[in-house]
């Protein structure tokens, strides 16, 4: 039976190449899984598409309308998580590899879209922080806002994460409000193209906001603006080669890139034979070693040992890796599967080769080791590898990269010469130091943390909840400086911001409001008549205000204030040492009890709209308060959020408290929940 041939998804509809394609062998067994070309694909068409329907699409929809579609993909895409995994074994991932390659890639989907509804507004533009006032009057000021690019975001991935490797470019491009073109590599792509396929028949996402190129980018580049673009994970030559493409030069293309990572995890002194660290750090190693068989751009390739530790380390990490069974995902009592290619295999050897000439192979032999249920010949296995380097000088541990089961232990002689070792990478994805020494940990992380673009810190407090090496996370930056690409994927809202444009806009506060969604100090107040606490959503606007007050302040409301709290700071109780105090001069009020007033002041207290306060942001207290001044308070209606799916949405309002000189003693911003209807149905 000949082996399907892959097909590629371009403007709206599937696409078969009209040539027989190339053969993707099966990790394990050798066999053709599938065959793959993009022959006659139109490359153009795919652009166009992605740009004029999909981009225009994605931009309708609110933030956390992006965010409910990511989650509906996520939980159809579990549903059929079997059958995912049953094809992962052809890559010679075992099911524990699976679950960080598929279970992890909706994972990320989800992690997104509770990010997306938690911290980005209902909303098409993101504020970035406050207004600038630029004028003394008050009438001009600045605000820097994001908006989507109106391109394409297309990515280029590596064979060892078919599902993951798409998934976690795709989530923050998608909720950004930007489509996607999923360019596999072709040794996996058959998985890539399974989960791809259950995207499409989900029709959950708008046309136009996915698209795939199974085979060649052959022109993929070429066609490139400078609204779009790209974020490549693979060897850094690729990198290189790709982020010099003249169309990516010529458009200043945004170019993110995630290559090649020679990581390290570090023992402490402290960690010796018998403590929870050292167990930890052998156990963390053989994890990192045999994951995915080695094949994970976060693995750690050097391990960094204090001198008089390394031969009771090396004995006990050989122990472990002698327990792992190698063999076909599946069988019975297997641990680590096959690389993802004989080609694949090959060049580790060679990488192998280079690193044995200035390091003895401590653990493991790629010429005899066992293989279960599986013809060790036509699979690409190989057993985990380690080394010892015990030439400092030496650097092929520091340059050369084995892409599979292989690490190496170097010693050190204090945390000086571990940082410095560290360094050697050149850039690394991450790093790990394992240690109950804080002292250590510090000088480690802040000597090392600028070659790295994230460190674990690992000891007996963490460990059962540390989610490991090798693992990114949604929330957190994935990247690394220098040789590591020079980039950053994820890192929660951040990864969103990445495919976002940041711009400066200047106007009138009025303008601003209106622009922004967000009540600008200065801009119109209405005041209606009817308070704002006795409007639901549908009926409040931004800017609709009250003004409340005058309350004066006397010394015996702040002795009872001081007595009822306990909060008897001398400035409120000592006329004497208040006094003395150049910032009061006197006995002063409490901060609280201004806060609390002014709640008395402005609050509607007959059931309405408003449902709940469940918080305050941004609270400072201004000027100082001394008993017989007064105090009025004005609320104004700031930012208003709809939640979706909920019969309420958060009002967040602009409080400014004055005394009667109209200076303002106390701003800060409440924060209600609201009901969109009332009465209520």
């Amino acid at each position: 039976m000949t082996a399907p041939l892959l097909e590629s998804y371009v403007a709206g509809r599937w696409y078969a190449a009209p040539d027989a394609g190339t053969p993707i062998a099966d990790a394990v067994t050798g066999e053709t899984v599938a065959r793959i070309s993009s022959t006659g694909l139109d490359v153009p068409a795919m652009l166009a598409h992605a740009r004029d329907v999909g981009g225009p699409a994605l931009r309708e929809l609110t933030f956390h309308q992006r965010a409910g579609l990511l989650k509906a993909l996520a939980l159809k895409l579990m549903a059929d998580k079997d059958a995912f995994y049953a094809l992962s074994r052809r890559t010679g991932a075992t099911d524990r590899d699976s679950a960080v390659d598929v279970d992890g890639g909706f994972g990320t989907l989800l992690s997104y879209a509770s990010k997306g509804r938690r911290e980005l507004p209902d909303d098409t533009v993101v504020l970035d922080g406050a207004v600038e006032p630029l004028g003394r009057a008050g009438t001009f000021a600045g605000q820097h806002l994001y908006t989507p690019l109106r391109g394409v975001a297309v990515q280029i991935n590596a064979f060892n994460f078919p599902v993951w490797g798409f998934l976690e470019k795709l989530a923050p491009a998608f909720l950004a409000g930007m489509p996607t073109i999923v360019k596999p590599a072709s040794q996996t792509a058959y998985l890539t193209e399974a989960v791809f396929r259950a995207i499409v028949e989900s029709g959950l996402l708008p046309e136009g906001t996915v698209q795939l190129l199974a085979g060649s980018a052959t022109g993929l580049l070429d066609g490139l603006a400078g609204q779009d673009l790209v974020a490549f994970t693979g060897s850094a030559a690729t990198a290189r080669k790709l982020r010099s493409h003249p169309a990516v030069v010529a458009n200043s293309v945004r170019f993110n890139a995630e290559a090649d990572s020679l990581n390290c995890a570090v023992l402490g002194p402290d960690a010796t034979p018998g403590t929870p660290e050292f167990e930890l750090f052998v156990g963390q190693l053989v994890t990192e070693m045999t994951v995915k068989a080695g094949q994970k751009c976060t693995a750690i390739r050097r391990a960094f040992v204090p001198r008089e530790l390394v031969d009771d380390f090396v004995e006990a990490t050989r122990d472990r890796l002698a327990q792992v069974v190698v063999g076909a995902p599946g069988a019975e009592g297997v641990r680590m599967g096959a690389l993802a290619s004989l080609d694949q295999r090959e060049e580790v050897l060679r990488s192998l080769k280079a690193l044995r000439g200035v390091a003895e192979l401590v653990a493991g032999d790629p010429e005899h080791f066992e293989v279960v249920g599986a013809d060790r010949d036509r699979g690409a296995f190989l057993p985990p590898l380690l080394l010892r380097c015990d030439d400092l000088a030496a650097a092929e541990p520091h340059d050369v990269e084995a892409f599979g089961p292989v690490s190496t232990v170097l010693p050190y002689d204090g945390v000086e010469q571990a940082v410095e070792l560290a360094v050697r990478g050149q850039g690394s994805l991450v790093g790990s130091v394992v240690t109950h020494d804080r002292e250590f940990a510090r000088a480690f992380v802040l000597g090392a943390a600028h070659a790295h673009g994230r460190i674990l810190v690992l000891d007996r407090d963490d460990a059962e909840e540390n989610t490991g090496h090798g693992s990114p996370l949604p929330v957190l930056v994935h990247g690394g400086p220098g040789r590591a690409g020079g980039g950053e994927e994820l890192g929660g809202i951040r990864g969103v911001l990445h495919h976002m444009q940041r711009t400066a806009v200047q106007g009138s506060p009025d303008m601003l409001t209106a622009i922004g969604g967000r009540w600008v100090t200065g801009a119109h107040r209405t005041d209606d008549g009817v308070h704002p606490f006795r409007k639901s959503l549908a009926q409040l606007r931004i800017g609709d205000s009250i003004t409340a007050g005058p309350r004066a302040v006397t010394l015996d409301d702040i002795e009872h204030f001081a007595e009822f709290t306990g909060d008897t700071f001398y400035a409120h109780m000592d006329e004497e040492a208040a006094r003395a105090n150049p910032l009061f001069g006197g006995r002063v009020a409490h901060g609280y009890l201004i806060v609390s007033w002014a709640a008395g002041l402005f609050v509607d207290p007959a059931p309405g709209p408003v449902l709940a306060n469940y918080g305050v942001d941004n609270l400072r207290f201004l000027t100082p308060v001394k008993p017989g001044e007064e105090l009025t308070v004005t609320l104004t209606a700031k930012q208003i959020s709809p939640r979706g799916g909920a019969d309420h949405g958060e009002v967040r309002w602009d409080a400014v408290v004055v005394n009667g000189e109209g200076k303002p003693v106390a701003t800060y911003d409440v924060l209600t929940m609201v009901a969109k209807t009332w009465p209520q149905a």
